[in-house]
């Protein structure tokens, strides 16, 4: 896979939003694939296209990428909050590619949070724009990667490396079961793999997932039986092959 950006494509512009535009959605044409089937090739819609940016003809997966010079770790613009919280509540959203390059155009990062990682909580609403800007009252959203399990970022390109391509589809298919969750499973099931990220160790006592309870009560206030929820959300994440019961109370990470 070829890190450099082809600047040719650039020469006559002058506006760097456009330069940028053209040089990164070039690279993942002709450089990426598509990490839901590992086919090597996506194709791209037409410009402006609200859909999506690309889109795999194998698994009809669309694509959206966001691009920028600087680290991707904490939060990303997006369009407009409506907008994006209406896609992800009736299933409509893309998956996003992100892709972190250098002031040389070369790619330091490249990866993919799937479409089933999107629920409302990691989607930070923004304030309208005032009443001078053109678009007056408009407003947009950030999506907050700092909320996703590791789990959630699959990378094709990490620190300039670029992954074995089956390393990469094993990854995505670790947690595509839940595609299949209505929002609210999915939220659930979200948190509690956000909870297990957050154990150092491989190994982990329900006990130490219960030290999380009282985070749960503050996400969810109505909910008065958090334990029995715990409880039922690991059996369904043992179940789908993410964890592995151990016995005794104790979980192994998969």
């Amino acid at each position: 896979m070829n890190l450099d950006f082809n600047t040719e494509l650039a020469e006559g512009y002058k506006s760097k939003s456009q330069i940028a535009r053209i040089l990164t959605e070039d690279w993942v044409l002709n450089n990426s694939y598509c990490p839901n089937c590992g086919k090597n090739k996506l194709h791209n819609y037409e410009t402006n296209n609200p859909a999506a940016d690309f889109f795999c003809y194998n698994c009809e997966s669309d694509y959206e990428l966001k691009s920028s010079k600087s680290s991707l770790s904490n939060k990303v613009v997006d369009g407009a909050y409506e907008t994006m919280i209406s896609k992800i509540n009736d299933y409509s959203n893309p998956h996003f590619f992100f892709l972190n390059y250098t002031i040389n155009y070369t790619v330091n990062n490249f990866f993919c949070i799937p479409k089933h990682f999107f629920v409302p909580n990691i989607i930070e609403r923004r304030k309208p724009l005032n009443a001078n800007a053109r678009r007056a009252g408009w407003v947009g959203c950030n999506i907050l990667i700092k909320d996703l399990p590791s789990s959630g970022k699959v990378f094709l390109i990490k620190d300039r490396i670029a992954l074995d391509p089956h390393y990469v589809v094993k990854q995505w298919r670790k947690t595509s079961f839940l595609e299949k969750e209505d929002l609210k499973s999915r939220g659930w099931l979200l948190e509690l793999i956000s909870i297990i990220d957050k154990i150092p160790k491989n190994t982990f006592s329900l006990e130490e997932v219960y030290s999380y309870e009282n985070v749960l009560k503050a996400r969810y206030p109505n909910n008065r039986f958090i334990k029995e929820k715990i409880r039922q959300q690991l059996q369904v994440l043992r179940n789908k092959g993410f964890i592995q019961f151990m016995g005794n109370g104790f979980y192994k990470k998969k």
